[in-house]
């Protein structure tokens, strides 16, 4: 399976065409050098300015701040994950986080905080993060704690704990949610642009996970940040977030078809060339079947993702149910690729340093964060539960 064969589907323009191929190339002679997975700030720190240098991270900022596009074009988003994933995770990591924490700024950021923050990410000077999770609130953003309260009238403090954020510790600029208070539950939350140095913000612990990077716990005691950081208006904090999400998500899915792509490549390499009772183990029926099976699935996926990023780009306002949908089929469908290659690999599968067991251990990481399979599948059936209201609704006028 040629890694690019699908760009030549309808859903792509020649931009795209043109952005893959040339991606791949630098990737196979680039990035390979800044990867030392023992050291994942070092690498990350490494790998965003090589992105910066080499101009990818225009993918990830609005074309009137040096960007690629008119607006964030989620294909090109798509195509690159998937390109960097299936080299390394951790270039896949470092090019999302720079796009998941300024993503908010693009979308609802003022002419001021766009000129600020968006073209020091772009060029990989600076680096991103988004702190939406904390230790009680993860994918029931309506349950988050943290505070805004006013502090005069140009500032707010900050106060609470946000976990599991990407690029904790070594990030520039948070996005960061918190309860304002306008009304209850998700009605009630803003965000804000937090600066790493600001007072009373400290990293309260690093988090060790099964396939390493930059991850942390942060904490906020009155951390003081000016108005003019809020990013939308008072109480719009949930609308920026989903508004975020229907972005990256479904690049998170594209991330998954990245891993899976390679761990397809790793597997049927193996099969041609493992001998096994005297013959090819792909000359075996059963091996075949996981070939098909995993061939299906891939291109299943990869229909999925760029079908949520064409609808996007096309001008949909959301995108809630295709980014649901491509994010939990092509999440779960790597998990079964990259299983099925580690099978093939036999022992070898789960030695420390083979290709498969790496991606054995990332892999498991996408199925969760940024909305569990499980809740992507309650965000489908209340899309679907809703379209059909308003489908009655219309009829009954």
């Amino acid at each position: 399976m040629s890694p690019l064969a699908h760009l030549a589907w309808p859903f792509f323009d020649e931009q795209h065409r043109r952005f893959g191929p040339a991606l791949a190339d630098w990737a196979n002679r680039e990035v390979g050098q800044y990867i030392d997975h023992a050291n994942v700030d070092r690498s990350c720190r490494a790998l965003v300015r090589a992105l910066g240098d080499a101009g990818w991270l225009k993918a990830v900022v609005p074309a009137a701040y040096g960007g690629l596009s008119e607006r964030l074009d989620v294909r090109t988003l798509c195509i690159a994950r998937e390109t960097l994933a299936w080299h390394d995770s951790l270039a896949d990591f470092a090019f999302a986080m720079q796009g998941l924490g300024t993503g908010s700024i693009s979308l609802f950021g003022t002419d001021e905080t766009k000129s600020k923050y968006l073209p020091p990410v772009r060029d990989g000077r600076h680096i991103a993060a988004f702190a939406l999770s904390e230790p009680e609130a993860g994918s029931d953003v309506s349950a988050l704690a943290t505070t805004a309260t006013k502090d005069g009238p140009a500032h707010v403090r900050i106060d609470g704990v946000k976990t599991w954020i990407s690029n904790g510790g070594i990030a520039d600029h948070y996005v960061v949610f918190a309860r304002t208070g306008e009304a209850p539950g998700a009605k009630g939350l803003s965000s804000f642009i937090v600066d790493a140095d600001t007072p009373g913000l400290e990293i309260a612990g690093r988090i060790d996970v099964i396939a390493p990077h930059p991850l942390a716990t942060i904490r906020f005691t009155g951390c003081r940040v000016p108005l003019a950081n809020r990013l939308g208006g008072g109480g719009e904090g949930f609308k920026v977030a989903m508004a975020t999400l229907d972005i990256f998500r479904s690049t998170v899915a594209a991330a998954a078809l990245g891993l899976a792509r390679r761990a397809f490549d790793e597997m049927i390499d193996r099969a041609a060339t493992r001998n096994l009772f005297g013959a090819p183990l792909a000359d075996l029926q059963l091996t075949q079947v996981a070939l098909a099976d995993s061939a299906i699935d891939i291109d299943a996926a990869a229909l999925l993702v760029y079908r949520a990023g064409w609808e996007k780009d096309r001008g949909a306002a959301r995108i809630t149910r295709e980014a649901s949908t491509a994010k939990a089929f092509s999440t779960e469908m790597a998990q079964r690729v990259i299983d099925r290659a580690v099978q093939i690999f036999g022992g070898n599968g789960v030695r420390v340093g083979v290709k498969v067991e790496a991606l054995y251990r990332e892999i498991r990481a996408l199925r969760i964060y940024e909305g569990a399979t499980e809740v992507q599948k309650l965000i489908i059936a209340r899309e679907l539960l809703k379209a059909r209201e308003s489908t009655r609704r219309q009829a009954a006028e």
